[in-house]
């Protein structure tokens, strides 16, 4: 056995990867790390990766290849690499591609699989879930009938078998979209060489390999600005769907301002209104909207009653379960998913793959740091102890109670107090997840709080004021979680969140990234030694995976 202790890396035999996070190399190797496998554990010392096939096939479809992962696990292993591990990573990688669906050459009704070897297409033959939907195909072939494109896709991922999809699109109706050379403030209007590049990754010159997928990028990195450079090439009729009303104000401000679509030509779809135009912008929460479980969803037809060339998909990992079940059935039209995340908290990330398409396109959030284009950003964890007894009523609380005490521990006011003094010439968002504990702050402070229940016209207000600098503070709910452009916030403190999702904790650290002089400063206001701190690991996982470090602080005792 070869043994290189310099180097950084342990690869075990049941496929986690140990990485030293105090070695020279260690920045360098966890960027490597994290295009195929997933951070699972985060301590100061030792982070453990685990390679998924998942993350192998992501990783392939966004161009990375097997000698690439083979070759980095020899270069920068303490000890010979196990051969199972390298057979596994090959054999699983490889499969990507082994299937394909294409445009079938006789009958519009079916869609055509090609497979690389008799073998395989023995192999798949045999899969249950999927025989089912094959049909044959003369005496050569076997195809799916149309309709049953998406399924086919997510029941051939779940058996293990990845399907590149080939087939093709329906081609929406034309629209002249082009980027706008000057933006409504005078300045010319860049697309940044990343964006452009994630776009052309996307679309690849109109293949029929492009047009589906997802582009990862940070929060404040411009994901706007990626699907309005998609669009652009595209040129057809495009639905948008967002994440709440202000998101949708927002998407309809930026395409007004960077392209050359006018007001007529591009409509929002809420609960408010129900505009639909050329670009239509519409709410998750809209299309999800039914009188009652049993009744029908009243707003899903909006799939169906424009001849859309292009549906995206923002905050992709948020699609709601219902939206999946349509995105099944438009599998012939172009889709872009955008996120700052792939982490669903729902462990769904396998039917993003399958439905929306393979991540084309990421960046590490650190690379974007260091040139500049999102805020140089420092990450606290302040522990916080408590105060008058409350530790007894927390340990006699029930297991599931325990969570929201510690969340909402009084104590944490008084850090609050010394944040806020510390910080009272900055922009700052206290955001959190219990409306009670945010009720009190907002009172506590004389602040304006926004959560679900303010109307949206009154949130755009509030949020303009705050980008004005008319407010220096404000007390928002999981409302600010997502597709909130406030780019002159530059300190986010979270007094409370949603156990232990990575997804939020990325989301909440986004609100503060828009480039700044000063960087910005994102604090965790935690209960010491409860069941929020252990949560708190977990939530911590994506962003230490990103290349950030929090920084451990003591509040009150």
């Amino acid at each position: 056995m070869h043994v290189r202790p310099d180097n950084p890396l342990i690869v075990q035999g049941d496929g986690k990867v140990l990485l030293e996070t105090k070695h020279p190399q260690y920045e360098g190797v966890r960027d490597f790390l994290s295009r195929f496998a997933e951070l699972e554990t985060s301590p100061e010392h030792l982070h453990t990766y685990r390679i998924h096939p998942l993350t192998l096939w992501n990783a392939a479809s966004s161009g990375m290849t097997k000698a690439e992962i083979v070759d980095g696990l020899r270069e920068w292993s303490k000890f010979d690499v196990p051969p199972d591990v390298l057979a596994q990573v090959s054999e699983t990688i490889e499969r990507y591609g082994l299937v394909k669906l294409l445009q079938h050459p006789d009958d519009r009704k079916l869609l055509r699989l090609e497979f690389t070897t008799a073998y395989v297409a023995k192999l798949i033959g045999q899969v249950k879930t999927v025989k089912e939907l094959l049909v044959e195909d003369g005496k050569r072939y076997l195809a799916i009938q149309g309709g049953h494109r998406g399924i086919f896709k997510q029941r051939m991922l779940a058996a293990g078998w990845p399907v590149e999809d080939l087939a093709g699109f329906i081609e929406g109706d034309p629209l002249d979209i082009q980027t706008a050379e000057v933006m409504k403030n005078g300045k010319p209007f860049l697309i940044r060489d990343y964006q452009r590049t994630s776009a052309d990754r996307w679309f690849q010159d109109g293949r029929p390999a492009g047009g589906n997928g997802v582009i990862v990028l940070p929060c404040g990195a411009g994901k706007t600005i990626v699907a309005i450079a998609a669009m652009a090439k595209v040129k057809q009729k495009t639905l948008i769907l967002a994440t709440n009303g202000a998101a949708v104000n927002q998407w309809v401000r930026e395409i007004l301002d960077k392209t050359n679509l006018t007001e007529g030509q591009v409509g929002a779809y809420t609960g408010d209104t129900k505009n639909i135009r050329d670009v239509t912008v519409a709410t998750y929460q809209i299309l999800t909207w039914r009188q009652s479980k049993e009744a029908q969803f009243a707003h899903l037809h909006l799939f169906e009653d424009q001849n859309w060339g292009l549906i995206v998909y923002d905050e992709v990992h948020l699609l709601p379960a219902p939206v999946f079940g349509a995105t099944a059935e438009l599998q012939g039209r172009r889709r872009l998913g955008l996120t700052a995340t792939l982490v669903r908290e729902d462990g769904r990330e396998g039917d993003v793959f399958s439905l929306v398409g393979p991540k084309r396109f990421d960046m590490a959030w650190q690379s974007l740091e260091e040139q500049g284009f999102i805020a140089e950003a420092k990450c606290y964890e302040v522990r916080v102890g408590w105060k008058n007894g409350a530790a007894l009523a927390y340990e006699k609380a029930r297991e599931g109670e325990k969570f929201r005490l510690a969340a909402v521990n009084p104590a944490k006011l008084e850090v609050l107090d010394t944040l806020l003094k510390r910080h009272q010439a900055d922009n700052v968002l206290v955001i959190g997840t219990y409306l009670d504990q945010l009720h009190e702050i907002a009172r506590r402070y004389k602040a304006p709080l926004i959560t679900g229940e303010t109307p949206g016209p009154q949130r755009d207000v509030l949020f303009g004021k705050f980008r004005k600098g008319e407010i220096k503070l404000l007390i928002v709910s999981k409302v600010a979680n997502f597709s909130i452009d406030l780019p002159d916030a530059n300190v986010a403190v979270q007094v409370s969140g949603s156990f232990g999702s990575r997804q939020e904790e990325a989301q909440r650290l986004g609100r503060v990234l828009r480039p700044k002089k000063d960087g910005a400063h994102f604090y965790s206001l935690i209960t010491r030694e409860t069941k929020e701190q252990e949560f708190a690991m977990k939530r911590q996982l994506f962003l230490t995976e990103q290349g950030y470090r929090y920084y451990i602080q003591e509040g009150s005792n």
